[in-house]
Order: structure tokens, then C-alpha cells, then sequence
């Protein structure tokens, strides 16, 4: 159940977001941090990047607040430690542009680091040795991390996916009756998320960043872990199945077809959909309501697994072809 400090901590969250997210704002235009247009972008004009500056201690602040108003063991302050951590390494890749191993490295030693003191329990329901379960763990939350990257790509998008997971988490937890306050984390993402978008939504006034999307695949991939150590694991899958599908599918169509998985495109489906003539809105719309089924599905599958999973799939199916037939047609590969 929800502490009562918790609904303060809500409030601040939202108000504090949204109102440090248009300082920032102000204070990137004055330096010119910009995100500028080039031949992989979908957008169109010169827009701030950084966001996660204030959005990434903003919730990992909430995340301790959270922790410590339950006497959680102190050992899982690793977790919001990792996310600030991230950001960190982050912004020095916004700035500078780093390499990709460099930052894959930063990544893999956060994830597994936070694992050796805070592991949630076995990922896949003691199906494999505790070391393997453990590296699958980690292997599968740095996968998270990038393609929440990746997928950070046109306006709104991100907010959409981290409200939808965020809200999903915690309706979840307290469906299936998860360890009391775990909710708390899920809703404290989801208004930030809110926030954020008020400043994101299409036209964008300015860009999270990857000082803002990787700590939050981070957060987000804690969640959906700690969900399948929880008993959990097809609401965990199904929550993120849209993000999981995009941009799995198109890494590996991109790495049959020989071309660098980690460099920057406009191949993700819902880019498609953008160059086909879409609005940023329309996409994010669209793939909030098929979120919003998933979501559905997702609370039926904790008591009704496998059927909840098949008709996610076809919902994500669905999805998928639904952003790629504007691109297919203006190219004239579909009716």
C-alpha cells in the first residue's frame, strides 16, 4: 500500500520536473546545447538535449526517498546510485560523442555491479545455475538500457513508454501483490514522465538526451526485473514488448544485412512510420494505444499467462506492421 509521505513525494516529483525541465531548458538554449538535424534525425530545427539532467536526479532522489521511508536494506541504494551513475557517463557522451564500446563497457560494469549487491532474485524462475541466471540478468538489463536508447528517436515517444511502463509496474504490484512500496517506484516514473512530456510532446520544446534515456532504461529495466524474480515474468515481457520488439527486430534486421547495429539510423518502425509521412504525434498516439492494450494484457497475465502472452504478440505484430505500411507504400512495397 501507499505511505502517506508518498503523495507528497508525487507532487514534488511532477511540479518539480516540469519546472526545472523549462529552466533547463532556458539555460541549454543560452549555451547552445542543441541537438541538431542531420540525415539520421526526425526532426527538423535545432532543439535543446539534455533533459535527463534534472529528470535523472529527480527520480533517483524519489527512488532513496522511497527506500529509506521503508527501512529498505541500504544495499538496494545501489540501484538508484547506478541510474545517477549512468547519467553521468551520459552527458559526457552527449557532449562529446563517445565511441560505442566505451559507453557499452560503462554499462555492462553499472548493471553488474548493482547485481552482485542487489540482485532481486533468479531471473528465470531457477531454470539456470545461479552464476548463468545472474549474467543473463545482466546481459538482458544492458540490452534494456541501449534499445531504450535507440528507441528515443521522435517527440513524445519516451514519455509514452516510461508512463506506460511506469503505471503498468505499479498496477501490477499491486494486483499481484508484490513487497509493499515497489509500487511507489513505478508511480513516482510514470509523473515524471507526465512532466516531461509537457515539454516533449510534439513539437518538441526539448529532448531528454542520453543523460535522460539511458538512466531511465536502467530504472525501467530494474522494475521489469525485479517483476520476473517476483513471480512475474509475462506481465514483465508484455509491458515492455513493443519496445523489446522495435528495436530487437531491427538490430537484427540491420546486422543481416551487414551494417553497424550501434551506429545512429532512421530504420526503427516507428521511424518508419515518420518517413512516411506520420506526425510525431500520430505515432506516439498510436503506440500508446496499443501500450494501453498491453497494459490490459499484461494485468490478465498474472493469472492467465500463456493466453495473454499470445495475443500480445499479436497486438505487437499488429503494431509493427501498423507503422511500417506508411513507409511501405511510399515506397510503393504494399497496397
Amino acid at each position: 500500500m501507499l505511505a502517506g509521505s508518498d503523495f507528497l513525494l508525487y507532487a514534488l516529483v511532477l511540479v518539480a520536473t516540469w519546472a526545472t525541465v523549462g529552466v533547463l531548458r532556458r539555460l541549454l538554449l543560452r549555451r547552445a546545447v542543441l541537438d541538431r538535424p542531420n540525415a539520421r534525425s526526425s526532426h527538423a530545427t535545432p532543439t535543446p538535449r539534455g533533459a535527463g539532467l534534472v529528470l535523472t536526479p529527480i527520480l533517483a532522489t524519489a527512488w532513496i526517498w522511497i527506500g529509506l521511508d521503508r527501512s529498505w536494506d541500504p544495499t538496494w541504494m545501489a540501484v538508484p546510485l547506478g541510474a545517477l551513475a549512468l547519467g553521468a557517463l551520459s552527458w559526457w557522451d552527449d557532449l562529446r560523442d563517445l565511441p560505442a564500446w566505451p559507453r557499452l563497457v560503462g554499462h555492462l560494469i553499472v548493471a553488474f555491479g548493482v547485481l552482485g549487491v542487489a540482485a532481486p532474485g533468479p531471473l528465470f524462475g531457477g531454470l539456470l545455475p545461479g552464476w548463468l541466471d545472474l549474467a543473463a540478468t545482466g546481459l538482458a538489463w544492458v540490452w534494456f538500457v541501449n534499445l531504450y536508447n535507440f528507441m528515443d528517436g521522435i517527440d513524445g515517444i519516451t514519455g509514452v513508454q516510461t508512463a506506460t511502463l511506469g503505471f503498468g509496474a505499479a498496477t501490477i504490484a499491486l494486483v499481484a501483490g508484490l513487497p509493499a512500496g515497489f509500487e511507489a517506484l513505478g508511480l513516482a516514473c510514470g509523473l515524471a514522465a507526465l512532466a516531461f512530456l509537457a515539454w516533449n510532446w510534439h513539437p518538441a520544446k526539448i529532448f531528454l538526451g542520453d543523460v535522460g534515456s539511458v538512466p531511465l532504461g536502467f530504472l525501467l529495466g530494474w522494475l521489469l526485473i525485479v517483476l520476473a524474480a517476483e513471480g512475474q515474468p509475462a506481465p514483465a515481457m508484455i509491458l515492455a514488448a513493443y519496445y523489446l520488439a522495435d528495436a530487437t527486430l531491427t538490430v537484427l534486421r540491420r546486422a543481416v544485412r551487414r551494417r553497424n547495429v550501434l551506429s545512429a539510423h532512421r530504420e526503427h518502425f516507428y521511424q518508419l512510420a515518420v518517413r512516411g509521412g506520420w506526425t510525431h504525434d500520430r505515432v506516439a498516439m498510436t503506440i500508446l494505444g496499443a501500450d494501453a492494450l498491453l497494459l490490459v494484457l499484461a494485468l490478465i497475465a498474472v493469472r492467465h499467462p500463456l493466453p495473454a502472452l499470445a495475443v500480445a504478440v499479436l497486438v505487437t505484430g499488429l503494431l509493427l506492421h501498423a507503422l511500417a505500411r506508411p513507409f511501405r507504400m511510399r515506397k510503393g512495397l504494399a497496397p
